[in-house]
């Protein structure tokens, strides 16, 4: 008998770091691949979303996986690690690296490829985006991340809606298309992330974020308040760890201290209130837990090249 997946982290936690994360797109690609024939995708600088809408062929992410594509397969590519995507033409074929077609198309809301190998109806229809989940600018929630991420979906989950949905977005280029399709990209992360509490595969015991649940849970408090009143003793509290323990099992899973991580969050708060309000800055500062005007301006000024007012004039422009 197969034992039940443990939970890493408590669902309000997940519920938590998922409510307060920050997606965008940096690219998104059609990828078309017909049989006999290889389509090659070298590493990109983000991390990329592959999924599979149509067809069964074989996916190599890196030097070693293998994984058997079949309709709603989906596949998180680490930073910078090589995919490419074969379909023989019969099972004693081996496919042959046919020359790949890219179609690119600037946006002003990132960047639409469509890579196609092969001619006629394709075999393999995948949708790719490589995208950036971040908490501030110190806190990539998939930075950290070394091994691929493969689950297989079903057509009622509606991933594969959510993402062709997106790229209609970007491809029709209204007003609001960026944040239409960043929502959509944040859904499909979401759906990724609910697989953590009982996936059995081993992403989740390598995914930094989720086999660390008490990290998770200081860094959550974080996320949600990050005006409060933090101390590296009170978060280390939290998380019921020793003041030296958490600051050493903090800054390896994110990669950063827990103060210069603290100072981001705050930043990015400020920044959206600035850019979504009215509100004063002292208001603003005190929100982002300054005691007074001038050292929240030194720190703004430090995170963005410019103080409050100048910030805010510019998106109000």
């Amino acid at each position: 008998m197969t034992a039940a997946p443990l939970v890493r982290i408590s669902p309000a936690v997940l519920d938590t770091l998922m409510s307060t994360l920050d997606v965008r797109f940096v690219g998104l690609s059609e990828c078309l691949v017909s049989s006999g024939y290889r389509l090659e995708l070298n590493g990109a600088d983000a991390p990329g979303i592959h999924y599979n809408l149509a067809g069964t062929g074989k996916a190599y992410v890196g030097d070693d996986l293998v994984v058997d594509l079949a309709p709603h397969t989906l596949i998180v590519v680490p930073a910078h690690t090589p995919f490419h995507i074969e379909v023989a033409r019969d099972q004693n074929a081996v496919p042959v690296a046919g020359e790949n077609v890219v179609n690119v198309r600037e946006t002003a809301d990132g960047t639409i490829f469509k890579f196609v190998a092969g001619g006629g109806d394709p075999e393999i229809v995948l949708v790719c985006g490589f995208f950036m989940a971040s908490y501030g600018a110190s806190a990539n929630l998939f930075e950290t991340l070394t091994c691929p991420i493969v689950e297989q979906f079903a057509q009622g989950d509606h991933v594969d809606a959510r993402l062709k949905l997106a790229l209609s977005e970007l491809i029709a280029q209204e007003t609001g298309s960026g944040a239409m399709s960043a929502a959509l990209l944040k859904q499909v992360i979401i759906a990724i992330l609910r697989r953590s509490l009982t996936s059995a595969n081993l992403w989740v015991e390598r995914f930094s974020m989720l086999s660390a649940p008490q990290i998770a849970l200081a860094f959550s408090y974080m996320a949600a308040h990050p005006g409060a009143a933090h101390t590296v003793q009170s978060l280390a509290q939290s998380a019921y760890l020793s003041r030296s323990a958490f600051m050493a099992r903090f800054t390896e899973m994110i990669g950063k201290p827990p103060m210069i991580v603290l100072r981001d969050l705050r930043m990015r708060q400020a920044a959206q209130q600035l850019r979504a309000t009215s509100l004063p800055i002292d208001h603003i500062a005190h929100d982002a837990g300054y005691e007074n005007r001038s050292s929240f301006v030194r720190a703004f000024k430090k995170a963005f090249g410019s103080d409050p007012s100048d910030y805010r004039a510019k998106f109000k422009v």
